[in-house]
């Protein structure tokens, strides 16, 4: 208890005291309060952008993550010869370390020498290889308009949703064998489809372990920072706010205003998970 508490309430100390690195060592439980630190991130030119940045990498991330794991979850629910060693190399990107997972996606997204360019610029007809992690915006024609994509930003999303759809379809896999196989078997006799058993039959009953994945996965993508700072370093309009706070009190020393911004972060998302819950906790019991 004492280990949880007292750093929470050392952080929050730390965001309300005009806290450098230099005078780190001065700095206790009880100072000049002042909320300068909050009205400087606040105001301060990027921080906006980061956290939008941040809720979008959040959204899309556990949305893809979620998406790919019950694909994966339902290609696999039948058993077929191999199913484990299938499952077992599904688990390698949740479980492979997150520095040699992202070393292997810089080299192969690697402009110069990466496989993905060599196979688009011989292959599929790229003019020019793109740079995936270093490059803000690629632009694209769709329909004869020409659209400017954030090619890093969806590079890193897709990455998370990679990296992490492995936890969703370990979820979804224990909650399919639980389906009593008689409902299926019942709707395949009365003519039911495909798409028809899976939306009435197979999906309300994974919808209660859905509800649990997007907020495990929305908290913990919320405050990821070693995957982006690994493969961009928030550069290319990838910055989030938990890379934010760590340049602040590396790049800067200045303690306070990265304590600041990790109180802002928590309690932000302290809010969207309340209002996740209130709105669809509400309609999970009623259902």
């Amino acid at each position: 208890m004492v280990a949880v508490v007292v750093p929470i309430l050392w952080a929050i100390a730390l965001a309300f005291q005009r806290v450098r690195l230099i005078n780190i060592r001065g700095t206790g439980f009880f100072g000049d309060y002042t909320i300068d630190n909050f009205v400087g991130v606040l105001t301060s030119p990027g921080f906006l952008g980061a956290l939008w940045t941040t809720l979008v990498y959040s959204v899309c991330g556990t949305a893809l993550a979620i998406g790919v794991g019950m694909v994966a979850a339902l290609a696999l629910r039948k058993p077929f010869r191999g199913r484990s060693l299938v499952r077992a190399a599904l688990l390698l990107p949740y479980v492979a370390p997150v520095v040699a997972a992202t070393f292997v996606w810089s080299t192969m997204l690697n402009p110069q020498f990466g496989l993905v360019n060599w196979f688009g610029t011989t292959v599929l007809g790229w003019e020019d290889p793109v740079a995936f992690l270093s490059q803000r915006s690629l632009p694209v024609s769709l329909f004869g308009l020409e659209t400017q994509i954030p090619i890093a930003l969806i590079t890193v999303i897709v990455f998370e949703g990679w990296r992490s759809f492995p936890f969703a379809f370990l979820f979804l896999t224990a909650r399919l064998a639980a389906v009593p196989d008689v409902l299926d078997e019942a709707a395949r006799i009365d003519g039911a489809t495909p798409t028809q058993r899976f939306r009435h039959i197979v999906l309300p009953q994974l919808l209660p372990t859905v509800a649990v994945l997007c907020v495990l996965r929305f908290i913990w993508t919320f405050n990821n920072f070693d995957d982006i700072y690994l493969l961009t370093g928030g550069g290319a309009g990838t910055e989030v706010v938990s890379v934010r706070v760590f340049n602040y009190l590396t790049a800067r020393g200045d303690i306070g205003a990265a304590a600041a911004q990790a109180l802002i972060l928590a309690v932000i998302l302290a809010v969207l998970v309340t209002v996740y819950l209130k709105l669809f906790g509400r309609n999970e019991e009623i259902s």
